[in-house]
Parts: C-alpha cells; sequence; structure tokens
C-alpha cells in the first residue's frame, strides 16, 4: 500500500472555540441552522469535530452549509 493516508484530525470544544472565535452557544445554534460543521460522537459524554470542516468553515462562514459535509455522524448531542 502506497497510497498515503489523510487522517482528518479532531478537534474538541475548546479548540473550535479559539479557532473559530465563537462562544459555546453560538457553536451550538449555528448548528441546528446548519451553517456550523456537526459534532461526531467519541462516546456517550464526548464529542469533537473535523479539523477540516472547521478549516471549510473558517474560510469562509458566510456560504458554509452542512449539506457541504462528507463522512459519518449524524450531528446530534
Amino acid at each position: 500500500m502506497n497510497e498515503a493516508t489523510t487522517v482528518d484530525r479532531l478537534m474538541r470544544l475548546e479548540e473550535v472555540l479559539h479557532t473559530t472565535g465563537l462562544g459555546r452557544n453560538t457553536v451550538y445554534r449555528r448548528m441546528r441552522e446548519g451553517i456550523f460543521p456537526r459534532q461526531v460522537r467519541l462516546g456517550p459524554n464526548s464529542v469533537a469535530w473535523r479539523q477540516s470542516d472547521i478549516a471549510r468553515w473558517v474560510e469562509s462562514p458566510s456560504t458554509y452549509s452542512t449539506a457541504l459535509e462528507g463522512g459519518e455522524g449524524d450531528g446530534n448531542t
């Protein structure tokens, strides 16, 4: 297997808040509105966000839609 495998790093909430400059309530409200990346459930009480999704949002927050996201995850908290 010679192909390079790209691993999408997961970001926890504090890092997402720092990277985006948003507050916790704003992140969850925008997720409900479909204009912020969905979280990935890691366990019963643990979630994270894909770094690629956050980077895409940071690049163009006004045109971001969760319809652009790939991968798994239902976005439920």
